[in-house]
C-alpha cells in the first residue's frame, strides 16, 4: 500500500468515525429533549400520584369525619307535567327540570345521567370524587331532595389517583399522562445505557429496581 493510499483510508475512517460521533450525539440530544420535556409535564402528576399511593396504602389509618349537606325545594307546578311525562316514558331527566335544579339546588345533572324512576319518584344517584350524592324528586308535589356526603380533601385525591367516578376527561387525562410517564421512563433508560460505560453501578442498580419488588412479590404476597 503506498503512503497516499494509507493517507486517504485513514482519513476516511476518521470521517466514518466523525459522522458516527455525530450521530450519537444528535441522537442525545433527542434523547435529553424528550427526557426533560416529559419531566417537566409530568412532574406535578408523578408527584399526586406518589404521594396518593402512599395515602391509598394507608387509607385505613387515615381518619376522616364524613361531611353530610342536605338542600332541599319544591320545583314549580310548571314542570310536574313535564316529570310525569318522563316518567311515564322511563326517558331521562327533562332539560328544563335540570336547569331548574341547577339553579335552585346548585347541583348540575349530566344530561346523559339514567334516572331511577319508581312510582311518583325520580332518583339520581350522582356519586363524586371524595364523596357521594343523591337527588330525590317527587313527581307528583316537586318535593326534591339532595343530599351531599364529602369525605375530605385526601379522598378526593385518592379518587382522582383512581379515576374514580371522575368522568372521561379526567380519565384521557390519566392515560395522556401514564404515556408521558412511559416516554420519562424509556428516555432515562437510554440516558443510562448511554452512560452506563462510565458508570459501572448502573446496570447493577437497575437489575435491584427489577428484583427486589419481584422478590417481595413471591416471598410476601400469597
Amino acid at each position: 500500500m503506498t503512503a497516499s493510499a494509507a493517507i486517504t483510508d485513514e482519513a476516511a475512517a476518521r470521517a466514518a468515525a466523525k459522522r458516527r460521533a455525530q450521530k450519537r450525539a444528535a441522537f442525545l440530544r433527542q434523547v435529553l429533549r424528550w427526557h426533560w420535556i416529559s419531566a417537566a409535564i409530568c412532574l406535578i402528576g408523578m408527584m399526586l400520584f406518589a404521594v396518593t399511593g402512599i395515602t391509598l396504602n394507608h387509607a385505613g389509618a387515615i381518619g376522616a369525619t364524613p361531611k353530610v349537606t342536605e338542600r332541599t325545594a319544591e320545583a314549580p307546578a310548571d314542570l310536574l307535567p313535564l316529570l310525569q311525562a318522563a316518567e311515564a316514558e322511563g326517558g331521562p331527566t327533562p332539560e328544563a327540570v335540570r336547569a331548574w335544579l341547577r339553579k335552585e339546588l346548585k347541583v348540575a345533572v349530566p344530561a346523559d345521567a339514567a334516572p331511577e324512576w319508581s312510582p311518583g319518584e325520580l332518583y339520581l344517584a350522582l356519586p363524586r370524587p371524595g364523596g357521594d350524592a343523591w337527588l330525590s324528586l317527587d313527581t307528583a308535589t316537586g318535593e326534591a331532595i339532595y343530599e351531599r356526603t364529602d369525605r375530605g380533601a385526601i379522598a378526593y385525591l385518592n379518587d382522582l389517583h383512581k379515576g374514580r367516578n371522575t368522568g372521561a376527561v379526567w380519565m384521557w387525562f390519566i392515560d395522556i399522562f401514564a404515556v408521558g410517564c412511559v416516554v420519562f421512563c424509556i428516555t432515562g433508560l437510554l440516558l443510562l445505557q448511554l452512560h452506563a460505560h462510565a458508570r459501572k453501578s448502573t446496570w447493577p442498580l437497575v437489575g435491584l429496581g427489577l428484583i427486589i419488588p419481584l422478590l417481595l412479590a413471591l416471598l410476601f404476597i400469597h
